[in-house]
C-alpha cells in the first residue's frame, strides 16, 4: 500500500489524461478515500472532445454536446483545474499553471507541486508558413471548430444564393480542404453530404455548382488504412466531383486565393487546414528529454526515460512498440491512446506500492473511416470493407469506444432520430459573437465590413 500521501499531476484532459485518471480512481480508490493519493488533472477545457465524432457534428448528426465528455463528472475523485501549464520543473517537482484566476489576480502563473507527472498535453496543429493561412485557413481539431465550419459552410451557400456577381458566387461555393488524413478526408466527406442536402432547399444554389478539393502532398490519402483501400476511397471521392490532388501542397492563400504547387488558382473563401499534427510546445518549456521530433522519450513501461516519477503517453509521447521492429514507435492514434493510459494509470499504482510494472504491448488491429452518410472504408485484422458496411463498422466501433453510457446512449439516440427525419440546416453563426446584437443596441461600434461582421462566422 502507499505509505506517504502521494500527489499525481495529470497534464492533458485528452484521451491519456480522462482515461489515465480515471484508471487512478479506480485503482487507488481506497488510497483516495484514507487521503493517502491525491489525483489533479490541469486541462484547458473542463471536458474531453471525442475527435472521431467531430465530421458528424459538423455535418449536424450529432449534437456538438455529446461529442465531448464532463471531466467534473467523470473524474469525480480528481481535481479539475481549467488552466495551461506554462512551464514544468521536475528537478524540484513544480508545474507553472495560468488559470482565468490568475489573470484576474494580476498573476502570471501558480506553482502546483506534485510528486507523480503525467504529461498528456497532446499535439496542436502542424502549420507551415504559408501566405495567408493565418489568416483564412480554418482548423478541424476542437468542436468549437467543427461547429463553426459548419455554420460557414451554409453561410457561403448563403452568399452564393443572395449575389448577381459570379465572382463571389464562385468563390463563396469553393470549399479547399488540405491534409488527406483521417480529419481532411472525414470532415470532406460529411460536409459534402450536407451541403448537397441544403442546396435542395435554394432556388438558385445546385449541388453541381459547388467545387470540393482535397489537397494532399503525398501520393496517398488515408495511409493508416492501406494502400488499396486509399485508391478505392480516390475513386470514390471523385466519383462525387471532388477533386482529389495529390503531389500537390499549398503555397499561398492570401486574398483568399488558394494558390497550388501545380499552378492551379483557386478563389475561395472556405480553406480547410488538417495537414498533420506536431506535440505541443509545452514539451520544449521542460526540463525532460525529448527526441529528435520533439515528443518525449519513453520506455516500453510509459515511464519517461531516465527520470524518475515522469510518465507520458499519446501524442506527446514516443512510445517504443514491441510487437514490431526494434527501434519502432507506437502510432500516435486513439487506439494507442486509449489502451496505453490504462497500463500507464496501473503502473503508477504499481510504482506507488512498489509492484513490478507492466509492459505496453498491443498489436494494431486495423482503422475505419467514414466518407459521409452510409459510406466508409475500414481494414480491420487484414479484412477489408468498404461502402455501407465499413460505414456500420466505423459508427458500431466508435460508440462503443466513446467514455460513458450517458454519451453512448444520447449519441445512439441522435443517430437514430437522424436516420427518422430530415437534416438540419441551420447556420447559427451569431452564436461564435453572442453579444452582438446587444452591443450595437447599447450604442456599441458597427462592424465597418463583412469580414468584422459580428452575426456572422465569416
Amino acid at each position: 500500500m502507499v505509505k506517504e500521501r502521494a500527489r499525481i499531476l495529470v497534464v492533458g484532459g485528452g484521451y491519456v489524461g480522462m482515461y489515465t485518471a480515471l484508471r487512478l480512481q479506480r485503482r487507488l480508490k481506497q488510497e483516495l478515500r484514507r487521503g493517502e493519493a491525491d489525483i489533479t488533472v490541469v486541462t484547458p477545457d473542463p471536458y474531453m472532445t471525442y475527435q472521431p465524432f467531430l465530421p458528424e457534428a459538423a455535418a449536424g448528426s450529432i449534437s456538438p454536446r455529446h461529442v465531448v465528455v464532463p471531466l467534473r463528472r467523470v473524474l469525480d475523485q480528481c481535481h479539475i483545474v481549467v488552466g495551461e501549464v506554462t512551464s514544468i520543473d521536475h528537478a524540484v517537482r513544480t508545474a507553472a499553471v495560468a488559470t482565468l484566476a490568475t489573470a484576474e489576480e494580476g498573476r502570471t502563473a501558480e506553482l502546483i507541486g506534485y510528486d507523480e507527472l503525467v504529461l498528456a498535453p497532446g499535439s496542436v496543429a502542424r502549420t507551415l508558413p504559408i501566405p495567408g493561412l493565418a489568416e483564412y485557413g480554418i482548423g478541424f481539431r476542437t468542436v468549437e471548430e467543427a461547429i463553426g465550419l459548419r455554420n460557414h459552410v451554409i453561410e457561403q451557400m448563403d452568399i452564393a444564393s443572395s449575389t448577381r456577381d459570379p465572382a463571389v458566387r464562385d468563390a463563396a461555393l469553393t470549399f479547399v480542404v488540405v491534409g488527406g488524413g483521417y480529419a481532411g478526408v472525414e470532415a470532406l466527406g460529411e460536409l459534402q453530404d450536407m451541403a448537397r442536402y441544403t442546396a435542395r432547399y435554394y432556388h438558385n444554389v445546385r449541388p453541381e455548382d459547388m467545387k470540393w478539393i482535397l489537397v494532399e502532398a503525398s501520393d496517398r490519402i488515408l495511409p493508416e488504412v492501406g494502400e488499396e483501400m486509399g485508391r478505392y476511397t480516390v475513386t470514390q471521392l471523385r466519383r462525387r466531383n471532388i477533386q482529389v490532388l495529390l503531389n500537390t501542397r499549398l503555397d499561398s492563400c492570401a486574398d483568399r486565393v488558394a494558390v497550388l504547387s501545380d499552378g492551379q488558382r483557386f478563389p475561395t473563401r472556405t480553406l480547410v487546414w488538417t495537414a498533420g499534427v506536431k506535440p505541443h510546445p509545452l514539451l520544449a518549456a521542460t526540463d525532460l528529454p525529448l527526441d529528435a521530433r520533439g515528443r518525449l522519450k519513453c520506455t516500453a513501461e510509459l515511464s519517461v526515460d531516465g527520470t524518475p516519477h515522469a510518465w507520458a503517453a499519446g501524442d506527446a509521447a514516443a512510445v517504443p512498440d514491441v510487437t514490431a521492429e526494434p527501434g519502432t514507435n507506437t502510432a500516435p492514434n486513439a487506439q494507442h491512446a486509449v489502451r496505453q493510459a490504462r497500463v500507464l494509470g496501473d503502473n503508477i499504482a504499481h510504482a506507488l506500492r512498489g509492484e513490478p510494472l507492466e509492459t505496453y504491448a498491443h498489436k494494431y488491429v486495423g482503422s475505419v473511416a467514414s466518407l459521409g452518410l452510409h459510406k466508409g472504408v475500414a481494414q480491420i485484422y487484414g479484412r477489408k470493407l468498404k461502402g455501407y458496411p465499413a460505414w456500420f463498422m466505423h459508427r458500431v466501433y466508435h460508440l462503443s469506444r466513446v467514455p460513458t453510457f450517458n454519451r453512448k446512449a444520447r449519441v445512439l439516440a441522435e443517430w437514430t432520430l437522424a436516420g427518422l427525419f430530415k437534416r438540419e440546416i441551420v447556420s447559427l453563426g451569431s452564436l461564435e459573437h453572442p453579444r452582438a446584437e446587444f452591443e450595437l443596441a447599447a450604442g456599441g461600434k458597427p462592424p465597418h465590413s463583412p469580414s468584422d461582421d459580428p452575426k456572422g462566422s465569416s
